[in-house]
């Protein structure tokens, strides 16, 4: 462990200890307590004089933290927020140089990694990933799931990785999946501020919990304020704790255990921790810590200073019930230590923190320079080969003065040095060319990979394996076949599980899941309440702790409701911690064409614009959604499948080997070749497609219909864009509004796959109207593309190019 952690996990039992052991454990927390203000302190210099690009720190929350730190065990989970820096310290999951590396945005997983430089400062992750992308042994380590900026938005993820506790506890299938729990016993710790208090994901994670009964205990850091805005404005009594009184279990009932104590008092903060900790951990019920009389010093962030809103009594109040300072004076009231030793604490661990802030920013400024003075001497070398040659020596010369350069400094040097050599061909230019590629090549690798986990594990590196078919094989409906294929993979591997509104008891609404529950138990396939946010921050927790979670979400229309969970959380995870995370969550939805508002939904620009980092699955048929769920139930990236409403009493054959045959991601299909018209649709209306290409088949047209079947990622092996060279027309048939999913096509097919150059005719989109359909059967046919719509479109692409063939209809 990192020398900050020294016994910090140690129980707070002064009747286990003797005097002098106790004294040591005490002074022990303060040091390091201390030393987490003091990298507050520094942080803030460092991000004012402009090392650091901004920087928010616990300061004011240490001694709270070193309580809750003891109370923690290995195998146990964080999912707080960027107050947590001291919890971290005292527990060993993090330490100094790896804070100020982050703060300095170091891009190495080795000096920072929780993030590899791409998280601000005090966003914490523990890497439960080895480097072929396996997991690691999370009983026995201590566990922090990576934090995001958004205050409340952790909270969805926090039910999950408690629920998991309770289903290792409960189920007893689970048990050979020893690397993941030592039955159930495993505390998920949350943290958040007063102010976050008022989101409604906090709200709703509560209630679930409460309902769950899970081993979850969050800790409210109350200092009174949410950056200017004091409590009367924000919560009901000003009190947390007295606004949740109700949530407080009773005999006969379900709920919390509920705890209340002050921030600045050591003993007691310790002696809560270990009581309420324990009770969570044995009895497996939530308990809820408002800790208050908290402090902020330096104010919410660098980003402006609390003096300008709390009055001069709150900041005489403050600066007295500081909880170091109130720790410090309870020491040497207490005997712990003298002044003089206090003195000496403080001066050897202030210097302790210098050395790690220059230590850390050493070692990213030496990589830096080093690559400064490589680029400034090949800048030079080329001068003396160009015309440009005073212009080219300004530069080199401009680098090397550079104070605090950084590698936009150094790259943008040579790129405006090759500007100015356009002209030369000299080998020096060459080498500079060469130089800058391997630089590029590092800064990908750097900044802009791990966009999904890409293990050997990926779903993405399945095998194909084709559906077969009897010669008898039955035609029954399309709910069939998904339930089916569910019943197989349930079968083959007992850690899968499914949970949403209505899939229990009656097996979704739609009956992908009929049966199911009675025949593997309602551990695996459960109902939950409406609580969007929530169902997809239970299979994210769940997915982290090694279970195969299908979260449900009754309508893609319904997806907005935890687009925040699935945008900010899951869909970053991978990135943001650079690849030393994952959660293989399926997010299984339905949609596209049905009728009203709110039940037709085909909302694809929303979500390929904000979930890259999911697999975006739009089967047309539920033999498709059967073979991408065979794929994702394998792999280990999260993914999101939009089933088509109006397909599941569909007729469709079952396959032999409905839950064993592979639909790829990322493979387009042509389902009707012809040499026209590239028609390019997916979901519900490609059926409506397919009905269009007979009838313009009539007409002597002969269009080629392709289904890209996953739009993330969309077509890899060139597909439409071949599709293309033959039909040089383009007509992508979208259900979303204008230029949201269609416009994404089309960037691939014109711009990737190089599609522009096939034209003889201007693209064309067909979409639906930029409203929401309104309720009917007439309103569907006027908002959404329909038969006539298709037809027409492609005849008019036809009549472009041949108007005496292809005379205008109207």
């Amino acid at each position: 462990m990192p020398e900050t952690a020294i016994d910090a996990t140690g129980k707070f039992n002064t009747e286990e200890l003797s005097f002098d052991d106790f004294k040591k454990l005490v002074i022990n927390d303060y040091r390091i307590g201390f030393e987490s203000r003091q990298a507050s302190l520094i942080g803030r210099r460092e991000v004012l004089t402009g090392k650091a690009k901004f920087g928010i720190f616990g300061d004011g929350k240490e001694v709270a933290q070193l309580a809750m730190a003891k109370a923690f065990r290995k195998g146990d989970w964080r999912a707080g927020y960027y107050r947590d820096q001291t919890f971290m310290f005292a527990t060993g999951m993090s330490n100094l140089p790896e804070f100020f590396a982050q703060l300095y945005a170091h891009p190495d997983i080795e000096k920072d990694p929780a993030s590899g430089g791409r998280q601000m400062n005090c966003h914490y992750a523990t890497r439960f990933l080895n480097a072929d992308g396996s997991w690691v042994n999370q009983a026995e380590t201590m566990n922090c799931s990576s934090d995001i900026s958004t205050t409340g938005g952790h909270m969805p993820r926090l039910l999950g990785l408690a629920y998991a506790s309770k289903l290792y506890r409960q189920n007893k299938e689970l048990d050979y999946l020893t690397n993941f729990s030592v039955n159930g016993n495993e505390v998920a710790f949350g943290t958040i501020g007063n102010g976050s208090t008022s989101e409604g994901l906090f709200f709703e994670a509560l209630n679930a919990a409460g309902v769950l009964q899970v081993p979850m205990a969050i800790s409210v850091w109350d200092d009174a304020y949410a950056i200017s805005v004091p409590a009367k404005l924000q919560t009901t009594k000003e009190d947390i704790s007295e606004l949740l009184k109700g949530f407080q279990r009773e005999k006969g009932t379900n709920g919390y255990e509920i705890f209340k104590v002050r921030g600045w008092d050591y003993v007691a903060l310790c002696e809560t921790y270990e009581r309420a900790i324990a009770l969570c951990r044995a009895e497996h019920v939530p308990v809820f810590i408002h800790v208050t009389e908290m402090t902020q010093p330096q104010g919410h962030s660098t980003s402006g200073s609390h003096e300008r809103y709390k009055s001069k009594d709150r900041l005489a109040w403050e600066e007295e019930h500081d909880c170091l300072l109130q720790m410090r004076k309870w020491m040497i009231a207490s005997a712990v230590a003298t002044e003089a030793e206090m003195d000496e604490l403080e001066a050897t661990a202030k210097k302790h923190v210098r050395e790690c802030q220059r230590t850390a920013w050493n070692d990213l400024a030496d990589e830096i320079k080093k690559e400064l003075n490589e680029a400034a001497a090949l800048i030079e070398k080329l001068a003396e080969q160009v015309q440009a040659k005073d212009q080219l020596l300004d530069i080199a010369v401009k680098l090397r003065d550079c104070v605090d350069p950084g590698r936009k400094d150094v790259v943008s040097a040579i790129r405006k040095s090759l500007r100015l050599s356009l002209k030369d061909n000299s080998l020096q230019k060459q080498q500079l060319i060469n130089w800058l590629a391997e630089e590029n090549e590092r800064n990908n690798n750097r900044y802009n990979t791990k966009l999904f986990s890409g293990t050997p594990e990926s779903p993405l590196k399945i095998a194909e394996i084709p559906a077969r078919y009897y010669e008898d094989s039955k035609l029954i409906d399309g709910r069939e076949i998904l339930n089916a294929c569910f019943d197989a993979n349930f079968e083959r591997d007992k850690s899968i599980l499914a949970f949403g509104e209505d899939v229990g008891a009656i097996g979704d609404v739609n009956q992908g899941f009929a049966g199911l529950q009675t025949k593997y138990g309602d551990l695996r396939l459960t109902d939950t309440g409406i609580r969007e946010a929530t169902i997809i921050g239970q299979g994210v927790g769940l997915a982290m702790r090694g279970l195969k979670p299908i979260a449900e979400i009754q309508y893609v229309d319904y997806l907005l409701y935890s687009i925040n969970v699935l945008s900010d959380d899951l869909a970053t995870l991978s990135y943001r911690t650079c690849g030393g995370q994952k959660a293989p969550l399926i997010v299984r939805t339905r949609g596209h064409r049905l009728e009203g508002i709110w039940h037709s939904g085909s909302p694809l620009g929303i979500i390929l614009n904000s979930m890259r980092g999911l697999h975006i699955c739009v089967p047309r048929d539920m033999t498709q959604a059967a073979g991408m769920y065979n794929v994702l139930l394998r792999g280990d990236e999260p993914a999101l499948v939009i089933e088509c409403l109006n397909g599941y009493r569909l007729k469709e054959k079952l396959p032999a080997n409905v839950g064993e045959f592979t639909v790829p991601l990322g493979k387009a299909e042509i389902l009707r070749n012809g040499g026209d018209v590239t028609v390019i649709s997916y979901g519900s209306t490609l059926r409506i497609v397919s009905e269009a290409a007979v009838e313009l088949e009539k007409m002597g047209i002969n269009i080629e219909v392709i289904d890209p079947q996953t739009l993330y990622p969309f077509d890899t092996e060139n597909v439409c864009g071949t599709s293309l060279k033959k039909t040089s027309k383009l007509l992508i048939v979208d259900e979303d509004v204008p230029g949201a999913a269609s416009a994404y096509i089309l960037q691939h097919v014109l711009e990737d796959q190089k599609g522009y150059y096939s034209l003889d005719a201007p693209p064309r989109t067909l979409c639906a109207k930029e409203h929401r359909p309104p309720y009917g059967t007439d309103g569907d046919y006027y908002s959404k593309p329909s038969l006539d719509d298709i037809i027409e479109a492609v005849y008019s692409l036809m009549s472009e190019t041949d108007p005496q063939k292809y005379p205008p209809i109207y």
